[in-house]
């Protein structure tokens, strides 16, 4: 993975944000850049088990991946989300979306 600087993940905060109004509306335009430009699904690893990234979704308070494994789903914060290598095309939304949330 090609690591973005500083200045790139700004850029696609700023394009992501450019409407909101404070954290809840700016967390909105994150989780709908991530979800139009992720490609889901694809594998990862959670706590040493493959599961399959299904989608991304919006919670009150964070971004979540829903992960599966045959019948068992769970939901995980995207900032504990482990990515695979190769990542998945889009994530540099996923470190946009971290880098925002570390402020």
């Amino acid at each position: 993975m090609v690591s973005m600087g500083n200045a790139a993940l700004e850029a696609m905060i700023a394009a992501a944000t450019v409407d909101a109004y404070g954290d809840d509306e700016q967390l909105t335009g994150l989780s709908t850049m991530i979800e139009e430009y992720l490609a889901v699904p694809f594998p990862t690893t959670v706590l040493g088990v493959g599961v399959t990234v299904q989608k991304i979704d919006l919670t009150a308070d964070s971004i979540v991946a829903l992960c599966a494994r045959g019948r068992h789903r769970q939901r995980v914060d995207l900032l504990d989300l482990p990515l695979p290598i190769p990542v998945p095309e889009g994530a540099a939304w996923i470190d946009a979306y971290r880098h925002w949330a570390g402020r």
